[in-house]
């Protein structure tokens, strides 16, 4: 649950979040062997699609703001320019928040765009010297950025994931082994997830972080309503939630004589979101940052617009959409930079199709149905930011994806859960999908929209 909703900054989970959780893993592997104290320089080489895309998903900030010691769930947004300010005027850096090292950034920050290692599209070096003049470092440690915010060591891969499996009381590695847990137990997919919970912190634990997952979504919308302005980055995308906002509140009675209103409101959330991101703003993983709009989306129309929605219900829509990303997880991918964007707004589609199903009275076989239609009509997505930046086309199709989720549940409703592709199925498909694509499509910017502005 927890480590698929992570609470962070944006613009990316995989280029922002994952590189400054990196900077800290290296920051403590050399205070566990005893030489943070004798670094005296510190050199990161970037790689794949963390190179190509890096300068505009805030690859290059991350990485500096974790050096300093930042962490992704506690780093104040609005106080980054200022340190960034520091770092390239001084040419210092505040090393792990103690002491000021030399740090040239086109020296001591490199991007090798023309580099894909063999262990995942996006990786990053880090390596500490004892001195400014040495050749061979003190450690040398190399990470991945597997999606979502999870990163993994070299050599250590098990670290992808905080915890096994096999400590749960009802452990599942498919669909049809979690639809089998949830008729045998009589009960539905959510309660299976919080069984699971209970495995590693108190049920008061539990229901202490989805609400604080669910406050702080909240705010992201509420923040990316209300913030005007012209996105970072150089494409001068205007923020267009908060006259969306004003739009729908100021013609209520204009707005009831069309039934598809609501959806207005759908492409509100996500996009107010989104926007958050862009901006480098906080928000939650859900299950990556490139798509946090859409389960916030989805969930404020089941709260605002739903009759079933209760405070329970709420907890058990992130539960219920966990575990499906679970299954995301472990079997293929939730990194743009692996499968393109059917692993990210995909994924988030498909979680939260499920996950509305769940709560609006679906069975545990049309929670599954609905999932897989979520995934089934995004097959194939590609992942071609412009400029490399999380705006164009990400932010529409955080709100076309919570549109999809929410058509998808209906559809599952109006059945029986019988259906012919199975949820684990296309999750093989999306797999394959994504292994056939060709890189170009794949958050390296070298393809689709990104280099066909004109023709679009």
């Amino acid at each position: 649950m927890f480590d698929l909703f992570k609470i962070g900054i944006g613009p990316s989970s995989s280029h922002s979040v994952g590189p400054m959780r990196a900077a800290e893993m290296f920051l403590q592997s050399l205070a566990d062997s005893d030489q943070i104290r004798d670094v005296q320089r510190v050199q990161v080489d970037l790689y794949g699609s963390l190179a190509l895309t890096g300068i505009g998903h805030a690859t290059d900030i991350a990485v500096l703001m974790g050096l300093q010691g930042e962490v992704p769930d506690q780093i104040e947004p609005e106080t980054v320019a200022e340190k960034l300010k520091v770092i390239r005027e001084q040419h210092q850096l505040l090393f792990a928040g103690q002491r000021n090292i030399p740090f040239t950034e086109k020296e001591d920050l490199l991007f090798h765009r023309k580099t894909f290692q063999a262990g995942h599209p996006n990786t990053l070096k880090f390596s500490a010297f004892a001195s400014p003049d040495d050749s061979q470092p003190l450690l040398e440690e190399t990470y991945f950025s597997i999606g979502g915010g999870f990163v993994v060591r070299e050599g250590a891969s098990g670290q992808g994931i905080a915890h096994p499996m096999s400590a749960v009381p009802f452990p599942f590695d498919s669909a049809a082994e979690l639809l089998r847990l949830a008729e045998e137990q009589g009960c539905g997919i959510s309660q299976i997830a919080l069984e699971n919970e209970k495995a590693f912190r108190s049920e008061a634990d539990i229901r202490d972080g989805l609400t604080k997952i669910w406050d702080t979504m909240q705010q992201c919308v509420e923040r990316g309503s209300q913030n005007e302005g012209i996105l970072p980055g150089g494409l001068n995308v205007r923020r267009r939630a908060p006259s969306l906002y004003r739009t729908l509140c100021s013609r209520p009675e204009a707005n009831m004589r069309d039934p598809l209103n609501i959806l207005d409101w759908v492409d509100l959330y996500a996009i107010a979101v989104n926007e958050e991101n862009a901006a480098g703003g906080r928000v939650v993983t859900a299950p990556t940052n490139g798509a946090a709009g859409i389960i916030p989306a989805v969930l404020c129309y089941f709260d605002r617009f739903c009759p079933e929605s209760t405070p329970e219900k709420i907890q058990q829509f992130l539960l219920t959409a966990a575990a499906i990303g679970s299954l995301y997880k472990k079997n293929a991918s939730i990194s743009g930079a692996e499968v393109g964007c059917q692993g990210e707004v995909g994924v988030a589609c498909s979680m939260a199709a499920g996950a509305l199903t769940e709560v609006r009275g679906g069975t545990p076989r049309q929670v599954e149905e609905a999932a897989e239609i979520g995934m089934e009509h995004n097959l194939g997505l590609t992942c071609d930011p412009i400029k490399g930046l999380v705006q164009v086309p990400c932010i529409e199709r955080n709100a076309m994806g919570a549109v999809k989720a929410i058509n998808a549940c209906r559809l599952a409703l109006r059945g029986d859960g019988s259906h012919f592709v199975s949820l684990d199925r296309v999750i093989r498909v999306m797999k394959r999908t994504g292994a056939d694509m060709s890189s170009r499509y794949k958050e390296t910017s070298r393809g689709g929209l990104a280099v066909n502005i004109s023709e679009c």
